[in-house]
């Protein structure tokens, strides 16, 4: 359609990678206007955990529309944010011993980073915030200036502060703990570091390339923070909601954070959803404080409510997650030995994973293969070196199967250095 090139912003980049025209979606599979069918393996960037269209949310979402409920309420009260509230404290938070404040922010992940981080400078009231390499928080500016990637960092047109950057976890080597860096800048009167608000952590930095930090780590930075009165703050918009295993991807580590943010997945619907979890004694706005138009979308608390109570009331979906995850690893192991591990090498936690290649024209180009055969499938890391897997969390086995196979075989003809045919040669999925 020659209307994208004609009024578009030049800004767009999925749309470059997968030059089509999507007008149909269901479980993992998209369909293009022509017809031809593709294997998701994008999700909407880890927003559909639950996949497209997922029949469980979909007939009540549209009774409610047309029992004319309320679409927009601000943050008023409405029966469908209570019944959100409720599921949610009861199946999550209660079901795993958390006492948490909910705030509802403007509907994207960088509105609850913003969010958190101007929390934690008004209780403390201390204004820079302790952010990682490599880590990923959002394009607005607050969120901007805890984010590492250059490439959007340019774009920002002013000066980034109220930050200091500390390596993560593996980012010196992996025989170095950086959280022993951290406490020694901490302790250091002379080290220029002054006693900051916040801490804010990813457990799996997704956009800076499946950098996995290690349970000991988090629990060591945990501690920092607490010898040295700073908050935690778990960002946990993409690795959360399932992705790694468990509901919050920080579980395993038995870590309690201070402020923990969601968005993407939490609609379970792809519907614009994001929230900001703090401690119940963070909780010191101000009525009106820091809100947003958008922040009662009551559509998503209509998809969320329904996402906990059938995937999270009780452990069967998680050991599902963690089934296909292991699945996932052993696949992609076999994959970097077959290819050879210095070319390749392997990352991730649960159903959050990726090969790391040599560099990001060899991802790219092996993403664009997929592609051709019918796979959706994006990079990341500052190079773009990493091709990402973030599938639904609902993906048949089958399908599973079928998408990395793809993968396996892009790889197995970018090492070959083999060309295949200009015409697409579209994956069908049964």
């Amino acid at each position: 359609m020659k209307i994208f090139d004609e009024i578009e912003s030049e800004v767009q980049s999925y749309a470059r990678s997968f030059p089509r025209v999507f007008n149909r979606t269901k479980g993992e599979l998209m369909w293009d206007s022509d017809g031809q069918e593709y294997l998701d393996f994008l999700a909407g960037a880890g927003t559909l955990n639950y996949g497209h269209n997922n029949e469980l949310f979909k007939a009540p979402l549209l009774q409610y529309i047309e029992d004319d409920g309320i679409a927009h309420g601000l943050d008023m009260h409405t029966k469908a944010k209570g019944e959100f509230l409720q599921a949610f404290n009861d199946n999550i938070l209660k079901a795993r011993s958390m006492e948490y404040i909910m705030q509802f922010t403007g509907p994207t992940g960088t509105n609850a980073v913003e969010a958190a981080m101007k929390i934690a400078r008004n209780v403390t009231g201390q204004q820079n915030i302790v952010t990682f390499t490599n880590g990923f928080h959002g394009v607005s500016l607050g969120s901007l200036a805890a984010t590492g990637n250059s490439h959007h960092r340019d774009a920002a047109g002013v000066s980034l502060t109220g930050t200091h950057r500390m390596p993560y976890d593996g980012y010196l080597g992996d025989d170095i703990d950086t959280t022993e860096y951290l406490d020694k800048v901490l302790s250091d009167s002379s080290s220029g570091i002054n006693s900051p608000a916040a801490v804010i952590v990813e457990t799996v930095q997704g956009e800076g390339g499946i950098n996995v930090a290690s349970i000991e780590w988090l629990k060591n930075l945990q501690a920092v923070c607490r010898k040295h009165k700073i908050l935690l703050i778990v960002d946990d918009i993409q690795a959360g909601c399932g992705r790694t295993g468990s509901f919050f991807s920080f579980e395993e580590a038995g870590i309690e954070p201070d402020i923990i943010t969601l968005s993407k997945s939490l609609s379970g619907y792809g519907l614009p959803l994001a929230v900001v979890l703090m401690k119940p004694e963070l909780d010191q706005w101000k009525p009106g404080e820091h809100n947003g138009t958008f922040r009662g979308n009551n559509l998503a608390f209509i998809t969320a409510r329904l996402a906990i109570e059938h995937y999270w009331k009780d452990n069967r979906f998680a050991d599902e997650t963690k089934r296909k995850g292991q699945y996932i690893s052993a696949r992609l192991e076999k994959i970097v030995n077959q290819y050879g591990e210095g070319n390749f090498s392997a990352r991730g936690r649960g159903m959050f994973q990726g090969i790391n290649c040599v560099n990001g024209e060899i991802a790219g180009e092996i993403t664009r293969r997929a592609f051709k055969k019918g796979l959706i499938i994006e990079t990341s890391g500052a190079d773009d070196h990493v091709v990402k897997f973030l599938c639904a969390l609902i993906i048949s086995d089958e399908n599973l199967k079928k998408g990395i196979d793809i993968v396996e075989e892009s790889i197995r003809e970018v090492c070959a250095k083999e060309d295949i045919p200009e015409e697409v040669v579209y994956f069908r999925a049964s």
